[in-house]
């Protein structure tokens, strides 16, 4: 923590990318905020981080909290992109935190966990970069500044162990099963008071929004319309939202 008592930032990834995707949302935070202890990790099995047997949420979470610890933060506010988020949430449900902040990532598996079974036999298979092309090209990218564009395609190495691994509880699991396991991550922040913003990029699912407030009903929801990647479609936007309300401050 640092001696104004501003908790630090933990910047988590997504799924294939690393933390060099975080490089323009870290010039403007150091443009606005430069005291700020700001912390990126590459998510195991990512950029520098070691490859592992498996990528459950919690086992990750546990890698990242060991990373943490050692890094002397205390209580941060935990910022996770899609796949990222899901760590961040399952972290916070673990380990001391001040605060959480979801980058367009809806929890529940839904049409894309749907999606990610059917394509089970194609991702175990020599073609398994045609899945991840395809989700790719939904994701906004070519709407993205230039360089943004550039970090996408070049701060992220896709292969199947990392597909495989991450979404391995949706192949494994249920639906039922995972909504259970992240109802009871949600009590836990919830019990905890620890506030909660979910940036999206479109108008939330009313189910899936039902669902999310039933769990967490102090749950802060932005919606900032764009792609998949807010951090680098607007950096400037994200970084003044996490100085100014990533701790439930409107």
């Amino acid at each position: 923590m640092s001696d104004d008592d501003r908790p630090p930032l933990v910047l988590l990834h997504g799924l294939t990318f690393d933390r060099r995707q975080w490089d323009p949302l870290r010039r403007e935070l150091a443009a606005i905020d430069p005291a700020r202890q700001v912390l990126t990790l590459d998510l195991p099995g990512h950029g520098d981080a070691p490859r592992r047997q498996s990528y459950g949420m919690a086992e990750v979470a546990e890698v990242l909290h060991d990373q943490v610890t050692e890094a002397g933060l205390a209580q941060p506010i935990v910022v996770g992109h899609s796949v990222g988020a899901v760590v961040a949430t399952t972290y916070a449900a673990r380990y001391p935190v001040r605060g959480v902040v979801n980058l367009d990532q809806i929890l529940l598996p839904g049409p894309f966990g749907a999606a990610v079974r059917q394509a089970e036999p194609t991702l175990r298979g020599p073609d398994w970069r045609r899945v991840w092309d395809a989700m790719l090209a939904g994701m906004g990218v070519e709407s993205l500044p230039a360089e943004a564009r550039e970090i996408v395609t070049t701060a992220t190495d896709p292969r199947p162990d990392l597909l495989l691994g991450y979404w391995g509880e949706i192949l494994r699991g249920s639906d039922e099963d995972i909504a259970a396991e992240r109802h009871r991550d949600l009590r836990s922040i919830g019990e905890r008071r620890i506030p909660y913003r979910w940036v999206t990029s479109s108008e939330p699912p009313p189910r899936y929004l039902t669902w999310l407030t039933a769990t967490l009903p102090e749950i802060v929801v932005t919606v900032l319309p764009g792609g998949h990647f807010p951090h680098l479609a607007e950096p400037a936007t994200i970084a003044r939202l996490l100085v100014t309300g990533a701790e439930g401050r409107r």
